[in-house]
């Protein structure tokens, strides 16, 4: 079940918002503010933020920024600003869509199933057919837990294999330590890098040492590249 933040303040707006989502089976929380907001995601394995960018204590703009600085979640900003300038400035700082009211609820559900389907749906759909996962030298196969470089049998731990299998499913998408956290341990973050970090630094070691198909992306965290062979 996917879960959407709505952060809106108009209590009528989110209300609405609320049943329609869980109408169509989502998880949904609302914030009347960006702190608010800003709480609930730090809080929560949100899937999808909804983002009114008029709000008190920390408005729209703001609030993706900072949640741009540890995520990648898909965020479309509600808004009643229809000025191209604020258009413009909400994809600059990372917005996926942009909605000015007053807006249908069939639209607004349209363009969450869409960037939900676009941000989680499509490797699940083609990459998961197969056992065999290749990347490049490197190739796992997921019903024995093995893995080969260059036709070589690298030992990994367990950790380290459902590491590579996750960058290998969803490749060039960038995770941060949160998502790889609760991805790979299944636990809430506890803001433990150093942990991630090691793992990251003894697959390198085995797999990367030149750090060509594993990117360290500054502030927020890593993504696999693919790689012609």
């Amino acid at each position: 079940m996917h879960t959407i933040l709505v952060a809106e303040d108009d209590h009528h707006i989110a209300s609405l918002i609320e049943l329609n989502l869980m109408e169509c089976g989502y998880r949904v929380y609302i914030a009347q503010n960006g702190l608010e907001a800003l709480k609930i995601f730090e809080n929560h394995d949100i899937s999808l933020i909804l983002i009114d960018i008029i709000m008190p204590g920390l408005d729209g703009f703001n609030l993706l920024k900072k949640i741009r600085e540890e995520s990648t979640v898909p965020a479309i900003f509600i808004t009643s600003r229809d000025q191209e300038i604020d258009y413009v400035m909400g994809l600059g700082l990372g917005a996926d869509d942009y909605l000015t009211k007053p807006f249908s609820m069939e639209a607004l559900k349209a363009r969450i199933a869409a960037n939900l389907r676009r941000c989680y749906s499509y490797t699940v759909a083609e990459r998961q057919k197969s056992s065999i996962m290749k990347n490049g030298k490197l190739m796992i196969d997921t019903d024995s837990y093995t893995c080969t470089f260059d036709g070589q049998e690298i030992e990994l731990n367990a950790k380290e294999i459902k590491l590579l299998v996750l960058f290998l499913q969803n490749p060039n998408k960038v995770f941060t330590a949160k998502q790889i956290y609760r991805a790979i341990w299944e636990e809430d973050y506890l803001y433990d890098d150093n942990t991630i970090r090691v793992h990251m630094s003894n697959i390198r070691s085995k797999i990367d040492p030149d750090k060509t198909m594993i990117k360290t992306i500054r502030g927020i965290g890593y993504k696999m590249v693919e790689v012609k062979t």
